[in-house]
C-alpha cells in the first residue's frame, strides 16, 4: 500500500468489511475526478497507518459503487463517515488537515 492508497471496499464487500468490523471504520466516499478527494488521500493513509489498532480506514469509489452512496445519502465528495457496530455515528464533508481530522475522530473512538 502506497502512502496515497487505502483499502478499497465495494457495494458487494461493504457489509463484511465495514458493517461487520469489530473496530470503528472510517469510510472515505471518494471519486477519481474529485480534487479535494486527492488532497485528503495522503492524510487518510497516514491515519490508517498510525491508528490501525483503533480504527480501520477504507475508501469507496462512488462512481463504481452507487448503492452504498445512495443508501447513506452521500451527495458531496469527499464524505468521511465513521461506522461503529454497523451504524454510522459521524459524518464529515470535505478535505481537512490531519490534526483537525484526528480531533474530530477522537469523539467517536
Amino acid at each position: 500500500m502506497t502512502v496515497t492508497e487505502l483499502a478499497a471496499v465495494t457495494d458487494e464487500t461493504f457489509a463484511a468489511e465495514v458493517l461487520a468490523c469489530d473496530l470503528p471504520v472510517l469510510v472515505d466516499f471518494t471519486a477519481a475526478w474529485c480534487p479535494p478527494c486527492r488532497m485528503i488521500a495522503p492524510v487518510l493513509a497516514q491515519v490508517a497507518a498510525e491508528e490501525a489498532d483503533r480504527i480501520k480506514v477504507v475508501s469507496l469509489d462512488v462512481d463504481t459503487n452507487p448503492r452504498m452512496q445512495a443508501r447513506y445519502g452521500v451527495l458531496s465528495m469527499p464524505t468521511l463517515m465513521v461506522f461503529r457496530a454497523g451504524e454510522p455515528v459521524k459524518s464529515m464533508v470535505g478535505a481537512r488537515a490531519k490534526a483537525k481530522l484526528l480531533r474530530e475522530l477522537a469523539e467517536v473512538l
